[in-house]
């Protein structure tokens, strides 16, 4: 084939430079700072409570009054300006197209080129691009970037500065628009997958797309002659490769631009090959097959890192997320980062990408509403244009408990939301989460939708599926219970208010004054408006028609510090199932004893360091401490020091949902065992009534060591690129190197050789500690610190010191 031999050199080659170093950033444009982006201003603080205070009610959570929200938005300096600006060189013979591509910059980004606005984009969290083409020049060019974020614009942290990518797209005025790529699975069927493909481009003849297997071998070939700047094709794959959480396979197209066999341009794009579907037959269908969406929500956050996104960091979110069995994240609630989807391609992790978080009606004062009317077309085109060749989104959503679903006018807005996303994307159902759904059904509102998304209200799961006519529901937010790691409150209640300062005020008049900002990590406290998990799986058990679940949330996040809105320091999120700094939560092992098919959970909770002798610090000799173990088998029996505490198991009733025996479905529960120290032990079994596994807790005497657990990309090393991130979990241990939970020990640390010291963080919601200085107390017997790598080849050496015990300990991490 003629197209194939072609000679690239005769055209302007394509170059797509990544913009990360060299950044210069002011608030003011008078003093300036050196930084790499992406880059958030706002993450190394101070923590204050006058940042955003916002003093509203929030109607989401049924609230009427007004009231003080000291930390909705995270207690962070993210709001007022900020100024960025690099120079950028263009090669002297370039006669071509250049293109600014930004996956993001919060908020409200208006870019200048050489001193001239070159573009303006209102959403912070959409990804665009700005034609660079008549501003640069050659040689040495400015670029600028100026931001700004307003007070109440927020319901959480949301991040400031160019949070996301920045990259120089230089290609020849012929080119391929990546964005007017579609490559999608129209069909799986008898051993063969057939793929429709589009490419859009400017200029050219025609177009060639190769389809590679991940060995490099070609599976497939097609070219076709351009229309309109258009050419599609049909490309039939023997015995395909499928891609699933299981099995994220991914093929490569390439695809060229030709002018009468010239090579112009040329790109290349991952390609998943899988079909989904949705019915009421067959429920969510994944290439064919019926399963439960088990899925999590996520904010955009990364904790102690802020907002800015780091792939490190985002594959320890998504492998901690796959160990736990869990199989999809609804990004909650914005576009996500190019970078996380393809993450998400790769490791395999099924995405609802979402848009917005409100529409017209506004949810805070100076939110997107501002923006709706005008921007919402574009946003919705961009995210789907930008994203739909990503085998892991499997659904769009368009909002996040919307007024409008109340509204009649309501009903007219989601179908043309939707119906963008089909024009732009066929392939895919989209679906929203609805939190008034009486009147989301009254409306026609929920009817319009091809998933109608509930978030909560398992009560009225049955009335709605009777009354709606597409045959299943999705649970698109679900549970938001709420725990602070390795918290234990007594005595144990399940409880929908878990602010000790309220409900506790029944025995104890004086609770306001010595509430703690925490909550129970027994996993029996949720929200007036919410419910735990236990909940919803016997919804999902029991009925077919309940297509899956999304929980809020996979981790604690910045701001929203529910149910401690009004309680200061309070300053991030109790409903993650791994905290702050993405440490499990008992609730961790929870999901995962439901979730894993492919191993085995036992975990026993509470820790068993409740004093060694009555004299001791908040000891519980002889107390009522009851005890869980979250694990897959039904069936267990507990000892405490040898002592059996009887044997039992997980109830079989199905729909009980009678306060006393709801969590005993899901959970191996003993309500009456009183502490001693020693040893706690669990003895697990089959269906069969055999023994199958056991766990040990032991009661931790002093500190004696410092214990770090590396986690890396690679396991083990760091590659020495500048951005990889290694995670330490630290702790303390006592001499038999039994865990130490109750340890509060402040903590230094110090880096040298071929790395940095990046940050650190403890999980607690009420610590003001800032995450960039090099010290944090342990928090429930545990941190993690993060250390970056350079871009030199050498060793990483972290050296941790308790300067109240006098301990050290060194940890040495290739950096190749």
């Amino acid at each position: 084939m003629a197209m194939l031999c072609a000679v690239a050199g005769q055209a302007q080659q394509r170059q797509e430079i990544l913009l990360q170093d060299d950044w210069q950033f002011s608030y003011d444009k008078q003093q300036w700072q050196t930084v790499s982006v992406p880059h958030d201003w706002a993450i190394s603080g101070p923590f204050d409570k006058k940042w955003d205070l916002q003093v509203v009610a929030i109607e989401q959570n049924g609230e009427k009054e007004a009231t003080e929200k000291s930390g909705r938005s995270g207690s962070l300096p993210w709001i007022g300006e900020g100024h960025y600006k690099r120079k950028f060189t263009i090669p002297s013979d370039f006669s071509g197209h250049a293109e600014l591509v930004f996956d993001g910059a919060m908020a409200e980004p208006t870019v200048y080129v050489n001193g001239q606005k070159a573009g303006y984009w209102a959403y912070g969290y959409n990804t665009f691009r700005v034609d660079a083409t008549p501003f640069v020049k050659s040689g040495e060019n400015l670029l600028e970037v100026d931001l700004q974020n307003v007070e109440e614009s927020s319901r959480w942290y949301p991040g400031a500065g160019i949070y996301r990518p920045v990259t120089l797209v230089l290609t020849g005025q012929a080119r391929i628009d990546r964005w007017g790529t579609f490559i999608h699975t129209t069909a799986i069927e008898n051993g063969e997958a057939q793929l429709a493909v589009t490419t859009a481009c400017q200029g050219g003849n025609a177009v060639e797309v190769l389809l590679k297997d991940a060995k490099g071998d070609i599976v497939d070939q097609h070219h076709a002659a351009l229309s309109n700047g258009e050419a599609e094709m049909v490309f039939c794959i023997d015995k395909p490769q499928l891609w699933s959480p299981e099995t994220p396979y991914l093929y490569k197209a390439v695809v060229r631009l030709y002018d009468n066999g010239q090579l112009l341009d040329e790109i290349t794009q991952n390609v998943g090959i899988r079909t989904v579907e949705v019915s009421k037959e067959g429920g969510f269908r994944l290439n064919g097959v019926t399963r439960k969406l088990k899925g999590v929500c996520l904010h955009h956050d990364l904790g102690p890192l802020g907002a800015a996104v780091n792939k490190a960091a985002l594959i320890r979110q998504i492998k901690t997320m796959k160990e736990m069995g869990c199989d999809a994240i609804r990004t909650a609630h914005n576009m996500p980062s190019q970078m996380q989807m393809d993450i998400c391609d790769s490791l395999g992790m099924m995405v609802m990408a979402e848009s917005f978080d409100m529409w017209v009606y506004p949810k805070c004062k100076n939110g997107y509403a501002r923006f709706f009317k005008e921007w919402s077309d574009r946003d919705i085109e961009t995210l789907v244009r930008a994203n739909r060749n990503h085998p892991a989104i499997v659904m769009w959503s368009i909002g996040n408990e919307i007024p409008e679903q109340g509204m009649r006018s309501g009903k007219d807005m989601a179908a043309h939301l939707q119906d963008i996303c089909h024009r732009l994307d066929p392939s895919r159902p989209v679906t929203q989460g609805m939190d008034r759904i009486d009147n989301a059904i009254s409306t026609g509102f929920a009817q319009v939708m091809d998933v109608p998304g509930m978030n909560y209200r398992v009560h009225k799961y049955q009335q709605a599926y009777d009354r709606l006519p597409q045959g299943f529901l999705l649970g698109s937010e679900t549970a938001s219970t709420v725990s602070s790691r390795g918290i234990y409150k007594f005595p144990v209640r399940v409880t929908d208010n878990s602010q000790y300062s309220s409900w506790a005020k029944s025995y104890d008049p004086n609770a306001i004054k010595t509430a703690d900002g925490q909550c129970s990590s027994y996993d029996v406290e949720y929200c007036s408006w919410s419910n735990l998990p236990d909940d919803d799986w016997r919804w999902q058990d029991d009925y077919p028609w309940v297509i899956g679940e999304f929980v809020w949330t996979g981790y604690d996040y910045l701001g929203e510090p529910t149910p401690y809105d009004e309680y200061w320091p309070s300053r991030s999120s109790y409903f993650g199932i791994c905290d702050l700094a993405g440490l499990p939560k008992d609730r961790y092992y929870l999901y995962r004893s439901k979730w894993n098919s492919d191993a085995h959970t036992i975990h026993l909770l509470p820790h068993w360091s409740w004093g060694q002798t009555k004299k001791d610090k908040g000891n519980r000799i002889g107390q009522v401490t009851p005890v869980y173990c979250y694990t897959d088998y039904p069936e267990g029996e507990l000892f405490v020091n040898g002592k059996s505490q009887g044997r039992i198991r997980k109830m079989a009733s199905a729909r009980s949902a009678n306060i006393d025996t709801r969590l005993d479905r899901y959970r191996l529960r003993w309500n009456d065992v009183k502490y001693e120290p020693g040893e706690l032990k669990v003895v697990v079994y089959d269906a069969n009534g055999k023994a199958a596994g056991e766990q040990v807790v032991k009661t931790a005497g002093q500190p004696t060591a410092i214990k770090a657990d590396v986690w890396t990309q690679s396991g083990t090393t760091l590659k020495a690129d500048g951005n990889d991130l290694a995670f330490v979990t630290v702790s303390l241990a006592d001499q038999e190197g039994t865990f130490v939970p109750a340890a509060t020990d402040r903590l230094t640390f110090a880096v040298e050789g071929a790395g940095t010291f990046k940050a650190v963080c403890n999980g607690d919601a009420t610590s003001l500690e800032s995450f960039t200085q090099p010290a944090m107390p342990l928090f429930s017997g545990q941190l993690v610190v993060i250390v970056q790598a350079a871009k030199e080849k050498g060793q990483l050496t972290l050296t941790i010191e308790d300067k109240q015990r006098g301990l050290t300990q060194k940890i040495a991490i290739p950096v190749n």
